[in-house]
């Protein structure tokens, strides 16, 4: 009985481990998984580098000694956790050096303090930064390639930046290797020039650290004055030791720029070496052989990035209503900033520039073509009226200040194309008609060059012109000038260093399916009356503002067929070259572009987000020569050149895309 009552619990024992195990095995091979994957990064590491504090705390497991070179401190540490922090231990560590094998490393000029810091800082991952230690950190963080405390203290410092310390901080920065803190300081030195330059720093620098600080494009200065001053500064601080450096130093002040009357009164009594007076006459042949200046230009003649004032781009074309907006650029920044709307919509019209005013000519409003004429006055920032209206109705139209008056060339009233070509004398402030042009011009290229008014290429109802026109104030009569060798309607024109350069546009009209949009660029020498290709633009386009800077000739925007562009150019004659630069915020196609000079105190720009997109249509600047008034006038969208204290009068030009 106790054998059979036995048998059956041990069956079912069998069975039922049978039973489990083929259900356990049912279990793994279930298409549902009940697996997953844990993570708990960050405890994991909050707890180990806290278990490697307490080990170093307590010098547990610690497999190396540091010793600092300055005073001799020593530090324990562990090689792997050094390894993985710095570059320059696991280097050390991991490699073949003497000290891989060392349990104890001296580390030469290097203090106990900042040593321990940033061993510290290895296993913790913080560190604090002190006005009274921050430097050492800095210089022993470089030595240790732990960049992260580098960025730190070189964003530190950077706050603690000001006119007395900024050199002090460059000559740190240079000695310890450490890029980012040089370039901040830099950066600064050259905003904050005015300032620094009556500091002590400034007075302590050698002549070699001197000149690398002169020879900068980027000092932040309203004219080259300010530059020779800093430099007569620094000699006088110590002239018995200084006065030989001054044949060198004289030669990174760009004198050309000054005005021949401050050359006389003040640099003249400095040049009684022979290089000093070489350097005066290079100046005064630039000012009185300006047709010569392309070819005795050097980096003496280029104004710095501060001293060339800014650009303007004002309306243009941006396939919808027609922008209404006006940017500023600021080439020693290099970005384009919102200044101002414009009070209402008006496309293809015609820009100069007089005194502190931005004078708007003509154009139309959507519906009509205007004659009235609006100003900007760019001190207070506010609209006005002071030019009555023109006689004609006029859109695409160029104009430009000569000898004092307005001139507003050709154009479409509405209706028909204009040969037509009015006067604006500011004295009489009455418009008068002068001799017409030869042709009916719209989109035509107008410029001022060596006291004659240029008209360049347009088209008319049927054709595009390759046609030159030029036109004599004081004989009130057009003659002929050799044609360009492509025809060009919608075309840029500009003025610089005595030659008239003729950028982009259309061969025939727009509304012609063949037409076809060059990006071919010529350039005109009155003196020979021919016409020369020189390099090309990126991309074939017509409607492109065209302004002068500097020594730079700037093409803004365009159309090339298909889209309105931001693209901006920039075209460096020593090299023939063009080259890209920021663009504009808006997409813009015959955009007025006029430069103004430093003297125009514009207020504060607006931030670009905070206006709203749109665009006109609207021709070139010109730049006023010295006239026999007091006021000094520039013409907007083509060319327009400010230097340092001297104007000439530039290029002009408008763009008429739809008549």
């Amino acid at each position: 009985m106790s054998e059979m009552s036995s048998s059956p619990s041990a069956s079912a024992r069998i069975s039922l481990a049978t039973d489990e195990s083929h259900f356990s095995l049912a279990s793994l091979n279930s298409t549902v998984s009940q697996d997953e994957f844990f993570r708990n990064v960050r405890e994991h590491s909050e707890l180990v580098l806290k278990r490697m504090q307490e080990y170093l705390q307590n010098e547990k497991l610690c497999d190396v000694i540091l010793i600092a070179g300055i005073d001799g401190k020593r530090i324990p540490a562990h090689r792997l956790v050094l390894s993985a922090s710095s570059a320059y231990f696991s280097a050390m560590f991991t490699g073949q050096l003497r000290e891989s094998q060392q349990e104890e490393i001296t580390l030469q000029e290097v203090s106990g303090e900042a040593l321990q810091l940033l061993i510290q800082y290895c296993y913790t991952g913080s560190i604090e930064l002190r006005e009274d230690t921050v430097e050492t950190l800095l210089a022993t963080a470089c030595l240790l390639q732990l960049s992260t405390i580098v960025n730190a203290c070189c964003t530190f410092l950077a706050r603690q930046l000001h006119p007395s310390n900024c050199l002090g901080f460059s000559l740190f920065a240079e000695q310890q290797g450490c890029t980012a803190l040089l370039k901040i300081a830099s950066a600064y030195t050259c905003q904050h020039f005015m300032q620094v330059w009556k500091n002590q720093e400034f007075f302590q620098l050698d002549s070699f650290q001197l000149s690398n600080l002169l020879m900068s494009d980027d000092l932040n200065v309203p004219n080259e004055q300010e530059v020779f001053h800093a430099l007569m500064a620094w000699i006088q601080f110590d002239p018995d030791n200084r006065k030989k450096f001054i044949p060198d130093l004289l030669a990174l002040v760009r004198l050309p720029l000054l005005q021949p009357s401050f050359i006389v009164d003040h640099v003249e009594a400095l040049c009684g070496a022979n290089e000093c007076q070489q350097l005066v006459m290079e100046a005064f042949k630039w000012h009185l052989i300006p047709g010569r200046r392309s070819q005795i230009s050097t980096q003496r003649t280029r104004p710095r990035k501060s001293t060339i004032g800014k650009l303007l781009a004002v309306g243009g074309m941006d396939g919808h209503k027609g922008a209404i907006s006006i940017e500023s650029y600021e080439p020693r920044l290099e970005k384009w900033t919102l200044l101002k709307n414009m009070p209402a919509r008006r496309l293809q019209f015609g820009v100069a520039v007089m005194d502190d005013k931005l004078i708007i000519v003509g154009g139309r409003d959507g519906l009509k073509t205007l004659n009235t004429v609006e100003c900007f006055d760019l001190t207070a920032m506010t609209w006005g009226s002071i030019v009555p209206p023109m006689g004609t109705p006029r859109h695409g139209l160029g104009v430009a200040f000569l000898e004092g008056p307005l001139y507003a060339v050709g154009g479409h009233d509405g209706w028909s194309y204009l040969a037509t070509v009015e006067r604006w004398d500011p004295a009489s402030r009455t418009w008068n008609y002068v001799a017409p042009m030869a042709s009916m011009r719209s989109t035509a290229g107008v410029a001022v060059l060596g006291s004659r008014l240029y008209v360049i290429g347009g088209r008319d109802g049927s054709v595009c012109h390759r046609t030159v026109e030029c036109y004599d104030p004081h004989t009130n009569r057009w003659t002929l000038r050799a044609p360009m060798n492509k025809r060009r309607g919608g075309v840029g024109v500009g003025v610089l260093n005595g030659f008239l350069y003729a950028l982009g546009g259309h061969d025939c009209p727009a509304s012609n399916p063949a037409v076809y949009r060059t990006e071919t660029v010529e350039r005109y020498d009155p003196t020979t009356d021919t016409w020369t290709l020189i390099a090309s633009l990126s991309v074939g386009r017509d409607a492109i503002g065209v302004s002068v800077i500097g020594d730079w000739l700037i093409a803004v925007g365009g159309y090339d067929g298909n889209q309105y562009l931001k693209t901006v150019e920039q075209y460096d004659t020593e090299s023939n070259e063009w080259q890209q630069i920021a663009p504009v915020n808006y997409s813009r196609a015959g955009a007025c572009v006029v430069a103004i000079p430093n003297n125009v105190a514009t207020p504060g720009t607006v931030p670009i987000a905070a206006a709203a997109a749109s665009s006109s249509m609207a021709l070139a600047p010109v730049n006023a020569s010295p006239s026999t008034t007091n006021t000094t006038y520039r013409g907007g969208a083509g060319s327009s050149r400010i230097g340092n204290n001297y104007y000439y009068r530039r290029q002009f030009r408008i763009f008429d895309y739809y008549v």
